[in-house]
């Protein structure tokens, strides 16, 4: 599969709605950075706020190949990725998106049940990165699962890229046994993603 139609490295620009601790801001950062280390221009920051476990938070990524001149937050996203399904309905999670954006949604639920869900006529894919996550880390941390269903769908940056950044960034803080499950973690969330034969 190729990447997606319609979907441009002009400049790319991704929206991450999570809940705190569910590891948005880390997931906005280190795709940015898998980016820069394929050559790419990239920025990856939080909405800043009050960032309490569990409240509503974001995460904005822009990956271009030219260099990057703005840095508000984004209000027209390439994709949108949602860590919790919780939040449609809580959150405005489809603002500002237009026919070209695709939704990615950590959930058990199939795609065409989560469209109906979000209200759009969008592409949509979804995964259940929880369950992946607690099987592989034993903590329901749904990030790195969804990293992978992101390199998939969109193909902008090669898996190898996120692996990594995660031997780079989860090294030198975790133990070697963490790391492999991550990397576990990244790989089957590429591997399990629903919806793409709708994409095809």
């Amino acid at each position: 599969m190729g990447r997606l139609r319609g979907l441009s490295m002009e400049r790319f620009e991704i929206v991450w709605h999570a809940r705190g601790g569910q590891g948005a801001k880390t997931a906005s950062q280190m795709v940015a950075h898998a980016a820069l280390s394929e050559g790419k221009h990239a920025q990856g920051f939080p909405e800043y706020g009050p960032e309490r476990m569990g409240a509503p938070t974001r995460g904005y990524t822009r990956i271009s190949d030219k260099p990057i001149r703005v840095h508000s937050p984004i209000t027209e996203p390439d994709v949108v990725i949602v860590l919790d399904e919780t939040l449609i309905g809580a959150v405005p999670v489809t603002e500002g998106a237009t026919q070209r954006t695709v939704f990615l949604v950590n959930t058990g639920d199939e795609p065409n049940r989560v469209r109906k869900r979000l209200g759009v006529e969008n592409r949509v894919f979804t995964l259940n990165a929880t369950s992946i996550s607690i099987e592989e880390l034993g903590r329901p941390i749904p990030n790195v699962p969804m990293m992978g269903a992101l390199a998939r769908v969109t193909k902008l940056l090669p898996l190898d890229a996120f692996v990594r950044d995660i031997k780079h960034k989860f090294g030198k803080k975790f133990s070697e046994k963490v790391v492999e499950g991550n990397i576990r973690a990244l790989k089957r969330g590429y591997e399990a993603v629903k919806g793409l034969e709708e994409a095809e």
